[in-house]
């Protein structure tokens, strides 16, 4: 009996490993898919939590994500969830057990339908790619904030819905943090089709994008947990002028700017020049004609402001905070250089008040214009110009706000 009892027993231990094995497996985080030198952003988490959370807010973190009922913020309410582009042809957007969908209608009959799979942006507005195989491609019906609608997608025809136009390296360079190359599955009827490795994507612009590999940093101060000097970790104030500035301007740049190669692997401290040939004639064109895949970088650099003093991109922006269209608050950045005591406080002091002057920096010396993207050909969303200068229409449209104000 106490022979058969140990055999029972020894059976019984045999799949143990096995079963610890698997469960540590499931429980353990998936590799970052770029590689051994990354740790994730959720492993940022545990030290970093408040920034972590402030994060989660921005522009920069909802430049991409996996496209969701919760996430997509156009409405699917019958009456709301169609865009006309002409009496007999519009889209449609629905929802399914299995997604969210376009499908195009020509003469109340449906021609294609196509899945919301990707989302890129969600802020000024969000549009929507599909996955074909291992190839991604923009949806035709996009979504502007400003407005609550759908709209059709910038460059897209106006008379019928396009389901062709590719999605590219380019695109993913500046809305996710990475995206694994691959030879593209189905032939190639149209040009710029790339394909990519579904399960490599990084969406979004991640704390390793700005701050470079943490593996061995998360390492280091989980097995230091006193040491609070920051190790193996590039930061950011550590960085020369040129440096932080290069650091925006792997995205901020211009879509005009020719790509040397894919910018995933700039990283902290790099040369900018190595990777992107950078256009630095559009941006002294027209002020006006910007948007968010603008030229921001050249636009500050032709300023006074920027000529005759130290700032950088982070003199004004704070990267971890949602801090957009507080004006004010940006208002009160340039006093901090523009004061009273100083020969280059604003001239109109005698037609201001303190707190209309705090109120209408940025309205009169950095205004906002219309995209020429985000709503092609359309009074869509505003962009504010990054060349900090004196527009004098501005300031009358500022003097005429106040001078009606008064007066009622």
């Amino acid at each position: 009996m106490a022979r058969h009892k140990i055999l029972r027993f020894l059976i019984f231990l045999i799949p143990l490993p096995f079963l610890l094995t698997q469960c540590l497996t499931e429980s353990a985080p998936p590799p970052d898919p770029r590689g051994q030198l990354y740790a994730g952003p959720a492993s940022c988490v545990s030290c970093h939590k408040d920034i972590y959370q402030s994060y989660l807010h921005t522009a920069h973190f909802l430049a991409s994500s996996e496209a969701s009922d919760s996430l997509v913020k156009g409405s699917f309410r019958k009456g709301l969830n169609e865009f006309a582009f002409t009496p007999n042809t519009k889209v449609v957007m629905t929802k399914a057990d299995s997604g969210l969908y376009q499908t195009s209608y020509v003469n109340g009959k449906p021609e294609l339908t196509r899945r919301f799979d990707v989302i890129f942006g969600g802020v000024k507005g969000q549009t929507y790619a599909y996955w074909l195989a291992n190839e991604l491609f923009q949806l035709p019906i996009s979504y502007v904030a400003n407005k609550h609608s759908w709209i059709n997608s910038p460059g897209y025809d106006s008379t019928r819905a396009v389901f062709e136009r590719a999605v590219n390296t380019r695109c993913l360079d500046c809305h996710m943090s990475y995206a694994k190359q691959e030879a593209p599955e189905l032939p190639n009827f149209y040009s710029g089709v790339e394909g990519f490795e579904k399960n490599s994507l990084v969406f979004g612009v991640d704390c390793e994008r700005c701050h470079g590999p943490a593996a061995q940093h998360v390492k280091f101060h989980t097995d230091n947990p006193t040491e609070k000097k920051a190790k193996f970790i590039v930061p950011f104030s550590s960085l020369s002028r040129e440096q932080k500035i290069n650091m925006c301007a792997v995205c901020h740049s211009g879509s005009g700017s020719p790509i040397i190669k894919p910018t995933f692997g700039f990283k902290p401290g790099d040369t900018l020049s190595k990777f992107i040939a950078e256009n630095r004639t559009s941006a002294h064109i027209n002020y006006k004609f910007l948007d968010v895949h603008g030229n921001q970088k050249a636009l500050l650099e032709s300023s006074k402001c920027f000529i005759n003093s130290n700032l950088d991109c982070s003199t004004c922006h704070n990267a971890h905070v949602n801090d957009r269209d507080k004006l004010t608050l940006y208002a009160l950045k340039c006093m901090t250089c523009h004061s009273k005591r100083s020969h280059t406080y604003c001239t109109l002091t005698g037609k201001f008040t303190e707190t209309m002057l705090t109120n209408n920096c940025i309205s009169c010396h950095m205004p906002a214009f219309p995209s020429h993207t985000i709503v092609a050909g359309q009074q869509g969303a505003l962009v504010h110009t990054h060349h900090i200068g004196v527009y004098p229409e501005e300031t009358q449209k500022i003097l005429a706000y106040i001078k009606a104000k008064k007066a009622y």
